[in-house]
């Protein structure tokens, strides 16, 4: 029988991507009007990549509301569980990743949100239940990094991932170092998101894009561009979220850098997920809506 509360909970994570995929313009980034840097996907391919994961998402949510036990006993269901969906989004898009690294942050952070809604936490969230599900997440993903890239060396180099060469090469542990901090990036965005609360809220989640580029190391960016691409756009983003712009004007210079970033093949893919995460977590404490609506 389907609980509602994590029914709700799991649609949340849905609408997320979603939003996420819908804000315009993105630099380098896939939108309603671009493809950004990406030749192999576009914004229907995340709608059908979505579409897939949605199933998956509740699912994850009632891993964690159902789990007995400790926390990091959890990880091993909820990567079972991922792996399928992973499976389901590939099928959808034709085998192009879309949200591998999305799919991962919301099975850590449904299944954090179902054990702890286990304990008697009701919506709306308050910025102290968010903590306590990013605490718990940090539990469920305990000892990730070293579990996952200890033996790497050994590995044959044809067979590494991403993720896996980025962190022999740059020492970058990605989405799981973020997880297994306890997105403090993540939290650092939520804190911003609950201070700025201006009408037109797509503005304000494109604002708080070009924050997570100027904050995060982006493993996107760091794969197609190395370490120099990374710390230049970080540093492109960090002079354009301090200009200060009308919304006309910040529109403005974000058509133009998303020029300039797909003009360089680079895509802050990292930073997209980290933000359809915050997203998520807007709507568990009942934020606005990019339309302007109350969730």
């Amino acid at each position: 029988m389907t609980n509602p509360l994590l029914k709700t909970i799991s649609s949340y994570a849905e609408k997320a991507l979603l939003y996420e995929v819908s804000l315009t313009p993105k630099p380098g980034l896939v939108d309603r009007y671009s493809n950004g840097a990406h030749h192999d996907m576009d914004f229907y391919t995340f709608l059908d990549s979505i579409v897939s994961l949605a199933p998956f998402f509740y699912q994850y949510a009632e891993a964690g509301y159902n789990h007995k036990g400790d926390a990091p006993l959890l990880f091993e269901q909820l990567r079972k569980i991922g792996k399928k969906a992973e499976k389901a989004m590939l099928h959808a898009t034709n085998g192009i990743n879309t949200h591998k690294g999305a799919n991962f942050s919301f099975a850590i952070l449904l299944g954090a949100t179902g054990l702890y809604i286990k304990k008697g936490a009701t919506l709306p969230f308050t910025k102290k239940d968010t903590e306590s599900v990013l605490q718990i997440a940090k539990q469920i993903v305990s000892g990730i990094v070293e579990k996952d890239f200890q033996h790497l060396s050994c590995k044959d180099k044809e067979s590494l991932t991403y993720g896996e060469k980025l962190y022999l090469e740059h020492g970058s542990t990605g989405i799981r170092g973020e997880a297994a901090s306890g997105y403090p990036t993540l939290n650092k965005l939520l804190d911003f998101l609950r201070q700025h609360t201006q009408n037109n809220q797509e503005i304000k989640y494109l604002y708080a894009l070009i924050f997570l580029m100027s904050e995060t190391q982006d493993s996107n960016l760091l794969h197609r561009g190395g370490f120099e691409a990374l710390k230049q756009v970080q540093a492109e983003s960090s002079y354009l979220f301090k200009k200060n712009l009308s919304a006309q004007a910040f529109i403005h210079e974000l058509t133009i850098y998303d020029l300039h970033l797909t003009k360089r093949h680079l895509s802050p893919g990292g930073s997209a997920d980290l933000l359809a995460l915050s997203i998520y977590f807007s709507f568990l404490e009942h934020s606005l809506s990019p339309s302007g609506k109350n969730v």
